[in-house]
């Protein structure tokens, strides 16, 4: 093949790549040329002061920023850890040929189709000190009624959250299930390993190069969050539900600071660029350890 020939998919390819090209990286240079000035609304990005690396430093030594950064870890990496353990255990417990299976599926992945906001508002309603169902029914048991968006907001949001995008880990890690070899689970039943055993050293470990990946998805997804949060709690009370995207979105907004505002979201990028690179890490080394354990199956049957 000549060097012509080889170059033909490059240059196909070349329009497109330049395309995606300007459009992720212009906004992306332009927010990091605005974190260095002094910008507001009311001032083109060229007419404002050049400050150097004032907005980062004074965000570092922030503590309702370091507080918003603190929340915003704390939340996400509840909900993908409590959506993983639930999405992957919905998907083991509905891998079956069963009737009416196809239905209870379908009703499951109900939630993630719900608009945010939508969500946010039902919640929210939920949560009503005194109208809300789950007041009502620790009332109609004897028991006091909970402060659902006051003293126990984090929690509750968190809640919201599972309830919402469970969904979208149980339909990758079912898909992840059934696209498993029958050859490794066949050997597994005629050795007499017990169902929990198929499940704990054979289809987790196969099923986990999927599962980080879904993982990595849903955390960036989680730092993200902003419309139900901002409709059940509006980030109060005082900062112990504002994530770093509804402090962003304020600092923009409402103290029309957008200097710092685009500072916030490079310190959010770098923090979602390093969980990349160690999920990305993490998942060769899983997938090396599930082609192990198929070439070790295969070579004993």
């Amino acid at each position: 093949m000549n060097a012509a020939n080889r170059l033909t998919p490059y240059l196909f390819m070349a329009p497109a790549v330049i395309i995606m090209g300007i459009a992720l990286l212009y906004p992306l240079g332009y927010m990091i040329y605005g974190s260095f000035r002094d910008w507001n609304p009311s001032q083109s990005i060229g007419e404002s002061e050049f400050v150097g690396l004032k907005n980062y430093v004074t965000l570092f030594f922030d503590p309702a920023f370091r507080e918003s950064l603190s929340v915003t870890l704390t939340f996400a990496f509840s909900v993908v850890v409590a959506e993983l353990v639930i999405g992957v255990g919905l998907a083991l417990l509905l891998d079956r040929n069963i009737r009416g299976m196809s239905i209870l599926r379908t009703l499951f992945i109900l939630p993630m189709m719900i608009a945010p906001v939508v969500v946010g508002l039902m919640w929210r309603y939920m949560y009503h000190p005194t109208v809300g169902t789950f007041n009502r029914t620790l009332k109609s048991l004897g028991l006091d009624s909970v402060d659902w968006l006051g003293q126990h907001a984090l929690l509750s949001v968190i809640i919201a959250d599972i309830w919402q995008w469970t969904p979208f880990i149980f339909i990758l890690a079912l898909a992840a299930l059934q696209s498993l070899p029958r050859s490794a689970l066949e050997a597994a039943r005629i050795d007499g390993a017990t169902q929990w055993q198929q499940i704990w050293h054979i289809k987790l470990p196969l099923m986990m190069p999927v599962l980080i990946v879904t993982a990595l998805l849903r955390l960036i997804d989680a730092f993200k969050v902003l419309e139900v949060i901002l409709v059940m709690t509006e980030g109060g009370p005082g900062l112990s539900t504002e994530i770093v995207a509804l402090r962003i979105s304020r600092t923009a907004t409402e103290f029309r600071e957008l200097g710092t505002a685009a500072a916030m979201s490079n310190y959010l990028l770098i923090l979602l660029l390093f969980l990349t690179l160690a999920m990305f890490v993490f998942t060769r080394l899983q997938e090396a350890r599930a082609g192990w354990i198929e070439r070790q199956i295969q070579e004993e049957h």
